[in-house]
């Protein structure tokens, strides 16, 4: 990456992601903590191409990386693979190019077929989304 990709070191703990789908390569790159807890952590740095028309981050951006993000979270929790049935957002400020999003979302129950999960968004400690999501609940292919 050159010129506007630049990409400063992630925050501690943090590591890029692979592995990803087409969509969450072309969008990122996506950081993550590794861990194995309940709670599932992600970043991803601000870019331009992640701003809209007022240079904020678009909530387009915003959304898909949330649903990332509880979708990992109930992929953890339940072991399975997890397809998103609902999505809930709620933004509550902005980022910026130049800011790390960081995002925390766990599992908060699961039936055999179902699961719910909540997460945040944030940057410089400040929450900037906050969601919730139902995902059906998939056998990972053989």
């Amino acid at each position: 990456m050159s010129g506007d990709e630049d990409i400063p070191p992630p925050p501690p703990g943090f590591v890029a992601s692979q592995g990803r789908g087409q969509f969450s390569t072309l969008n990122g790159p996506y950081f993550h903590k590794p861990g194995e807890g309940e709670s599932v952590e992600q970043a991803f740095f601000a870019l331009a191409r992640h701003t809209n028309g007022i240079g904020i981050v678009h909530g387009g951006m915003l959304s898909a990386f949330t649903d990332g993000l509880l979708a990992g979270a109930v992929g953890r929790g339940a072991g399975k693979i997890a397809v998103t049935i609902h999505l809930s957002i709620d933004f509550l400020h902005m980022a910026r190019k130049g800011d790390w999003v960081l995002g925390e979302a766990r599992m908060s129950r699961a039936t055999r077929d179902v699961a719910f999960a909540d997460g945040r968004l944030h940057v410089r400690g400040v929450d900037i989304v906050r969601a919730s999501g139902v995902f059906k609940l998939m056998e990972r292919p053989r």
